[in-house]
């Protein structure tokens, strides 16, 4: 059965109403960021007792930002930083590192590749995966075609991708970015969708605060999920809306789920 999530940053409360909302509301999985264990009742610890009580997984655990390429002066306190998630990644019980591609303007391209094989092998002797992230506003490689291609010469099996819909087609690209890379090096697949036409301002303030579900706005989700056949990893809801996040996490999560289900026809029936 395909793992469904969602991110916890479409919820409000505490770290235990996001978790409580979204086993409620009848998800697998949840995308658990580094401030919800932050900001939890207890430590690392406490947050993985109660994600097994709710019978609830982890996609992975995020975000490592602005990791790969650190220009000198950051390199070190940025593999430290490293270091400090992936061991609170196996804490809380995650199996998955979430690294976005740098948006540091000072990135350095030729260190990625060093970079990330470092961290993939670092992640690999804990029993982690790393998934990397094209972003809209990452500075070198920000689309799915370039992260793929950095993966490539990584060349490590625990290092794979993360295909947000938002970041594909927020820059007017296509599903076709999606050519020629294997199922099985997607490691989840995040979707939202957008009203281009009611959302202002810059894609990164667009990206934080007006992200809508699947099928309220004008993103060809389905062409998508057409070149998504035959992908069984997790897939769910990456939604940054202060809208919703004002609202009762309980009430939200069911929402999500139901906007969910209808991208998905096939997972609801076997949910």
């Amino acid at each position: 059965m395909q793992p469904l999530f969602l991110n916890t940053i479409l919820l409000g409360g505490t770290t235990a109403e996001k978790i409580e909302a979204a086993a409620a509301a009848g998800f697998d999985q949840i995308e658990l960021w580094r401030q919800d264990v932050e900001q939890a009742d207890g430590d690392a610890a406490a947050v993985a007792g109660r994600l097994q009580q709710a019978r609830l997984g982890l996609t992975d655990y995020q975000v490592l930002l602005d990791f790969d390429g650190a220009p000198d002066g950051k390199r070190e306190a940025k593999r430290a930083e490293a270091i400090a998630m992936l061991d609170t990644a196996v804490t809380v019980g995650a199996g998955t590192l979430l690294v976005p591609a740098s948006t540091d303007y000072a990135c350095r391209p030729e260190r990625v590749v060093e970079d990330m094989r470092w961290l993939a092998r670092e992640a690999a002797n804990r029993g982690l995966n790393v998934a990397h992230e094209g972003m809209a506003w990452s500075t070198v490689h920000h689309s799915l075609p370039a992260v793929w291609q950095v993966v490539q010469e990584v060349d490590e099996p625990n290092l794979g991708l993360v295909v947000d819909a938002f970041h594909i087609f927020v820059r007017d690209s296509t599903a076709a970015d999606l050519d020629g890379i294997p199922l099985d090096r997607i490691f989840l697949v995040q979707l939202s969708d957008l009203n281009i036409e009611a959302s202002p301002g810059t894609v990164v303030d667009i990206a934080r605060h007006h992200r809508l579900l699947p099928g309220q706005g004008h993103f060809p989700i389905h062409s998508l999920m057409d070149k998504l056949q035959g992908y069984h990893g997790p897939i769910g809801l990456e939604v940054f809306n202060d809208d919703m996040k004002s609202r009762r996490p309980a009430e939200v999560a069911v929402e999500a789920m139901a906007a969910l289900r209808k991208v998905l026809p096939q997972a609801a029936e076997a949910t």
